[in-house]
């Protein structure tokens, strides 16, 4: 069966009449009818029957519109709901969220204040080149200049017990902790990869005693003094216990770099664009306004 034959037959089954198939259907009537006499050669059984001046299913005519008609009814559907499926693409971002996830998720729900209209698909893939806006880290970034492309430096502190040991500490070596035990992210994380590189230019592998895949949860066992752990300036946040402080890492240097990275994969890209600087604004702002709150953190 022809698309045009079938076409050809729920038109002529809905109005039982030929001449008046044929008006609705801009073509004539004897190409109906020729048309009408192929499908049925084709099927082998006769489809409509004379009933006076009209014509009436057989049926074999009742059971082929039966199946036939819900069928052509979601193919007459599929153009607008590809119209629908653009509409609706043209206001979801596509996020790959590798890096700096909590901070991501403030910008998202700040962003969305504003624009209630634009949604937001998140996930995790480091294989994945999917993505509308991808945020990850590296421990030096030397990508080119591009204007889809935004790096910013974060420098890493060490978080330790406020106790005597480091009381009036405002900065530390890291070959000084070489025995401590440390709280991390797991070593899937590029986040954990970059820190142990930290430990191993100062001559020693960290004794992880707690590791999760939540950065949530490595911020708590920190702040309930359950170890030392390295803490980003400022995608974290502050440390809002008087029991624990930041200290500035002297040696070795410790910073990594966040990179926030867009695609134009769309035909209209206005919205992840959008979202893109307002994102790096974001960001920018974060470090800005938490940088004198983290040396007032590291003084106390």
């Amino acid at each position: 069966m022809e698309l045009m034959q079938i076409r050809y037959f729920l038109e002529t089954a809905k109005t039982k009449h030929m001449t008046n198939s044929a008006k609705n259907l801009h073509i004539t009537q004897p190409a109906l009818t020729q048309a009408i006499r192929r499908l049925e050669k084709d099927l082998g059984v006769p489809l409509f029957t004379a009933k006076g001046r009209n014509i009436v299913l057989t049926e074999y005519g009742k059971y082929l519109q039966k199946k036939l008609k819900p069928l052509m009814e979601q193919m007459d559907a599929i153009p607008e709901q590809l119209k629908m499926m653009v509409a609706l693409e043209g206001e979801t971002i596509h996020m790959n969220v590798l890096a700096a996830s909590g901070l991501v998720m403030e910008a998202i729900i700040e962003y969305k204040k504003g624009h209630e209209d634009i949604n937001f698909q998140l996930q995790q893939n480091s294989e994945s080149d999917l993505y509308d806006i991808a945020v990850t880290t590296k421990l030096f970034y030397q990508g080119e200049d591009e204007k889809s492309r935004f790096a910013c430096a974060e420098g890493i502190y060490l978080a330790v017990p406020n106790n005597r040991r480091y009381r009036n500490r405002s900065s530390i070596c890291l070959t000084e902790v070489a025995e401590e035990g440390f709280v991390s992210l797991l070593g899937s994380r590029e986040f954990r990869y970059i820190c142990d590189r930290f430990c191993q230019h100062a001559g020693f592998t960290p004794k992880i005693i707690f590791e999760s895949d939540n950065p949530s949860a490595v911020k708590n066992m920190i702040a309930a003094n359950m170890g030392i752990g390295f803490w980003p300036e400022f995608t974290w946040g502050s440390i809002e216990n008087e029991h624990v402080k930041l200290l500035k890492i002297e040696d070795p240097v410790c910073q990594r770099d966040i990179i926030i990275s867009h695609n134009r994969n769309k035909t209209d890209s206005r919205n992840v664009v959008d979202f893109y600087d307002f994102l790096t604004g974001f960001f920018e702002e974060r470090k800005r306004n938490t940088k004198q709150q983290y040396e007032r953190t590291i003084l106390l």
